[in-house]
C-alpha cells in the first residue's frame, strides 16, 4: 500500500487528466512492486519515461498494451537497457515496458534443435541452461547483461555471425504482443507450432512483402546480415560468392556459412515457416513494430574444440588480402574478427622474444620493433583433431607471424567505442572494406579505431564525442559518399547528444517505404517506440 501511495503522491504532481487512474491500473496489472513512476535514470536515448510497469508475463503485459491504447499512451520495451541509448530518441515515452519478468528458457529436451526463451531472459542465463545439456545458442551479442529480446530488437551480433549469420537467422518462431495489445504466435514454439501463423505474402503492402532481416534490410543498429537490404545482395553475397571467394552457385562459401544464395527464402524461412517474414520484421526494429514476449531459436551443441590463430596487420589493405587468403583456404572459420586500435609509439628499445613480459606475443612492438596497430584472428571450431589440422594448414597461409591460441583475445567480442562516443557501424561488400576504412581515416583526419567481422564486411568504428556535430556530420557525408558507389552504408549506432540530434543517423535507405508500410500495418497510430526508427516513423 505505502508503494501506491507514493505513485498516487507522485501522480498528483503531474499535469495529465486521468495520471492517478492509469497509476493505479498499471500496479493492478504488474502488482505495486512492478509499476512506478519512473526515475531519472528511466530514459531512452535521453527522453524520460513517466512509467515504469514490470509485467509478470505474456497477458499482463497485453494489458499494459491495452491500458496504453484506452490513453492514447506510447510504449516503448526496454529489456537489461544495455542499448537504450543506442539510434534516435523516441519522440514520446509514457510507459516504459521493462520486460525483466518475461524470462525463461522452455521447450529444452536434450536432443531438441530449438529452444523457445522469454524475451527478458539474459543470454548468458540462457547460455547457462543450455550448457547443462551440451548445447548453446549461436549468438555472442558483444553487449554485457543484453537479454534476449533486446539482442532481437537491435539484431545485436558478435563474432559467429560469420558463420551462423544475425540472431534473427537463428530465429524459427515468435510470440510478441502487437499495438493493440493481441498475442501473436508466428512460427514454431519449441517443438510445437505456436497456433495459426500468417500466410507468407500476407503482409504485401504497397508492393513487395515486408521480409528481411529487420526493417533495415539486414539489422538496424546491432547489425545483422545485410539481406535483402540496403546492400543488395545479402550477408551470403558479402561473405561467399565472387566477394568472399565461394561458390556463386548456390554451395557454401569458402569462409562456411550459409550456402551462397540464402539470403532469400532459406534464410527469411518463406515456405520452410509460414509467417517468419513478420516474426524476421520485428528484427532491428527497437521495440517500433511490436513487443516481444518470447522467440524459439536454433540450438547446436557446443563444440569439442576451439582454436583462435591470430596474426598481426599494419594496413586495412593488408587486412583486404589476408581474409581473402582465410576466405578461399577452405578451413571453414567460425569467425574472422578484426581490431584496428589506433597505432601505439613505438618503445624505446627492444627487448627479446623469450622475455617473460611478452611471452607468447611475437607481434608485440618491444619485438617487432614496429608498431603493431592491430589483429586478424580466426576462430575455428570442431572437433578436438579436425579444428587443430585446420588451424595448421591456416598457420601455413597466414605466415610465420600467425599464432595459434585457446583462448580469445581480450578484445574479442567487444565494441571499439566507449559511452559518450560516438559510434559508428560501416557494413560493405569485403572486397571494399579496406577503402571504407582509408576513407574513414582520410575524412577524420587521423587513424580512427575499427573493431568487428571482417570476414563479412561488417564493423565498427568509434569518433571521440567531444567532435562537434558539424564536424561528425562532414565525417559521414565523406564516407558515405564513399560507400554508395560500393553499396555500402554507415550508421550512427550511438552518439552524444547533440550530434545524435545533428546529424543524419541512417543515411540513405532504400528499405524505408517498406518499413513506413509495416509501421502503418502494424503500429498505424504510432504507439510504439515512436521516432525511433529511420524517418521518424
Amino acid at each position: 500500500m505505502c508503494t501506491i501511495t507514493a505513485m498516487a503522491a507522485a501522480a498528483r504532481s503531474t499535469d495529465r487528466p486521468g495520471a492517478l487512474d492509469i497509476t493505479r491500473k498499471l500496479a493492478e496489472i504488474c502488482g505495486p512492486p512492478f509499476a512506478r513512476f519512473a526515475g531519472p535514470a528511466d530514459e531512452v536515448a535521453g527522453r524520460t519515461a513517466r512509467w515504469v510497469a514490470v509485467p509478470g508475463g505474456p497477458h499482463a503485459a497485453a494489458e499494459v498494451l491495452r491500458l496504453a491504447a484506452a490513453h492514447e499512451l506510447t510504449v516503448v520495451p526496454r529489456g537489461a537497457g544495455t542499448k537504450i541509448d543506442w539510434g534516435a530518441a523516441p519522440g514520446q515515452v509514457d510507459i516504459l515496458l521493462d520486460t525483466g519478468r518475461l524470462a525463461g528458457v522452455w521447450h529444452e529436451p536434450q536432443a531438441a534443435a530449438v529452444a523457445e526463451i522469454g524475451a527478458g531472459t539474459p543470454l548468458r542465463a540462457v547460455q547457462a541452461a543450455l550448457g547443462r545439456t551440451g548445447r548453446r545458442l549461436p549468438v555472442d551479442a558483444p553487449s554485457p547483461g543484453a537479454t534476449l529480446g533486446g539482442v532481437l530488437a537491435a539484431d545485436e551480433a558478435g563474432p559467429l555471425r560469420h558463420r551462423h549469420g544475425s540472431p534473427c537467422a537463428q530465429l524459427v518462431g515468435v510470440r510478441y504482443l502487437d499495438a493493440d495489445g493481441e498475442l501473436v504466435s508466428v512460427g514454431e514454439s519449441g517443438t510445437a507450432r505456436l497456433g495459426r501463423a500468417a500466410p507468407a505474402g500476407a503482409f504485401d503492402i504497397g508492393g513487395g512483402a515486408l521480409t528481411g532481416g529487420g526493417p533495415l534490410g539486414g539489422g538496424s543498429l546491432g547489425g545483422g546480415p545485410l539481406r535483402g537490404g540496403s546492400l543488395g545482395g545479402g550477408e551470403s553475397a558479402v561473405r561467399g560468392g565472387p566477394l568472399g571467394g565461394g561458390s556463386s552457385a548456390g554451395g557454401a562459401p569458402a569462409g562456411g556459412g550459409p550456402p551462397v544464395g540464402a539470403g532469400g527464402d532459406a534464410v527469411l524461412g518463406r515456405g520452410e515457416l509460414p509467417g517468419l517474414d513478420v516474426a524476421r520484421l520485428l528484427c532491428g526494429s527497437q521495440g517500433g513494430l511490436g513487443v516481444l514476449v518470447s522467440a524459439t531459436m536454433r540450438v547446436q551443441a557446443l563444440p569439442a574444440g576451439r582454436l583462435w590463430v591470430s596474426r598481426p596487420v599494419w594496413t586495412p589493405l593488408e587486412v583486404h588480402d589476408l581474409v581473402r587468403a582465410v576466405l578461399a583456404a577452405g578451413v571453414e572459420p567460425a569467425a574472422v574478427e578484426l581490431d584496428l586500435p589506433v597505432p601505439v609509439s613505438l618503445p624505446r628499445r627492444r627487448i627479446p622474444a623469450s622475455h617473460p613480459s611478452v611471452a607468447g606475443r611475437p607481434d608485440h612492438p618491444a619485438v617487432t620493433g614496429r608498431p603493431a596497430a592491430g589483429s586478424l584472428v580466426v576462430l575455428l571450431e570442431g572437433g578436438p583433431a579436425d579444428v587443430t589440422e585446420r588451424a595448421q594448414r591456416l598457420t601455413a597461409v597466414l605466415g610465420a607471424e600467425a599464432v595459434v591460441n585457446h583462448h580469445a583475445p581480450e578484445w574479442w567480442g567487444r565494441y571499439p567505442f566507449a559511452p559518450g562516443d560516438t559510434a559508428l557501424r560501416i557494413e560493405v561488400p569485403i572486397n571494399d572494406l579496406h577503402a571504407a576504412v582509408y576513407a574513414l581515416r582520410d575524412a577524420a583526419g587521423t587513424p580512427v579505431p575499427v573493431r568487428g567481422s571482417a570476414g563479412i564486411g561488417a564493423v565498427h568504428a568509434a569518433l571521440p564525442g567531444a567532435l562537434p556535430p558539424a564536424r561528425v556530420a562532414s565525417i559521414l557525408t565523406a564516407v558515405r559518399s564513399v560507400l554508395i558507389a560500393r553499396q555500402g552504408r554507415c550508421v550512427v549506432v550511438a552518439a552524444p547528444a547533440p550530434v545524435r540530434h545533428a546529424v543524419d543517423l541512417w543515411g540513405e535507405l532504400p528499405a524505408l517505404p517498406r518499413l513506413r508500410s509495416a509501421k502503418a500495418h502494424l503500429d498505424p497510430h504510432h504507439r510504439l517506440a515512436p521516432g525511433r526508427l529511420p524517418g521518424g516513423l
